[in-house]
């Protein structure tokens, strides 16, 4: 006798309004002290997140970067709206129990510096996803003002997936 195999069920996208760090842990395998955001504020599935993080003077980071002069490092702003991208994505059904991954960064730039004590504003607007490969546009602002903005391709994979 043939057994018959059932369908998975459809994936529906996932509304994430206001989620919290523990919460955004679900979506993205980051941990401190690497996980660099503190909150989702706004979601449209499929469409846009907004989220910050608040930028402390408590960052093991400060003291190396620079001692009498803390900056918050551009890098690390890329990687804020990268994992809040990531959390858009791993909301949407084809992004579910997934992880995405960089594939490259266009128009990067940095207007402002961010110092300890600002709060990064950050919104990630999705601007296509065709099967594993999507791209993105992330913005972040500091008191309303644009500090970083850039663009963002990446790969949907499966968890702990990577070439040999």
């Amino acid at each position: 006798m043939l057994e018959t195999l059932e369908k998975p069920a459809l994936l529906e996208p996932l509304a994430l309004n206001k989620l919290n760090v523990s919460e955004i842990q679900k979506f993205i395998p980051h941990r401190y002290p690497f996980l660099l955001i503190d909150r989702v504020t706004e979601h449209e599935p499929g469409k846009y997140i907004e989220g910050y993080k608040n930028i402390s003077i408590n960052e093991q980071l400060f003291q190396g970067h620079f001692p009498g002069n803390p900056l918050y490092p551009g890098v690390l702003q890329l990687e804020s709206i990268a994992q809040l991208g990531a959390v858009l994505v791993g909301a949407m059904p084809e992004g579910q129990g997934k992880i995405g991954v960089f594939l490259g960064i266009d128009n990067a730039r940095f207007r402002k510096m961010v110092v300890p004590g600002d709060r990064m504003d950050i919104k990630v607007e999705l601007l296509k996803l065709k099967r594993s490969i999507g791209k993105f546009t992330g913005e972040i602002t500091v008191n309303e003002e644009l500090v970083c903005e850039a663009e963002m391709m990446f790969a949907i994979t499966e968890r702990g997936a990577r070439e040999k």
